[in-house]
């Protein structure tokens, strides 16, 4: 399995960006793709993630709102737009995998990971 991220950047406050992953499996390898974040010095955290059959979707508190996570099963791909940015949401962003139905916001619950992306806000 494979995922592939792409997207990020730099932006100012109050900006958007769209960072986006594709899978070279389909929705019954892989059944739930999220995003994590990592900032410097600290842990890697949830930030959102989507059934890929369904569509249902969560957040962390912390992005509700601002992010809207989506995908598209035709092109085994899942995006996350990201509007109103703060300086708080800098670090890089992971796409994840989660072959078990069940929600988790664990990192470790997640089975694959692609390579990460830089996001940058700042003025």
């Amino acid at each position: 399995v494979q995922l592939q991220a792409s997207g990020g950047g730099s932006v100012q406050p109050g900006g958007s960006l769209r960072v986006s992953c594709r899978t070279n499996v389909g929705t019954f390898e892989v059944y739930t793709m999220g995003w994590f974040r990592q900032a410097p010095g600290l842990e890697r955290e949830f930030v959102a993630a989507i059934r890929r059959r369904g569509g249902s979707s969560r957040y962390a508190a912390s992005v509700k709102g601002r992010f809207t996570i989506s995908r598209d099963n035709a092109d085994n791909t899942v995006a996350l737009q990201m509007n109103s940015l703060k300086p708080e949401d800098t670090g890089v962003y992971y796409c994840a995998g989660r072959v078990r139905p069940e929600w988790t916001e664990s990192s470790s619950g997640y089975d694959y990971w692609g390579q990460g992306t830089l996001v940058t806000v700042s003025s």
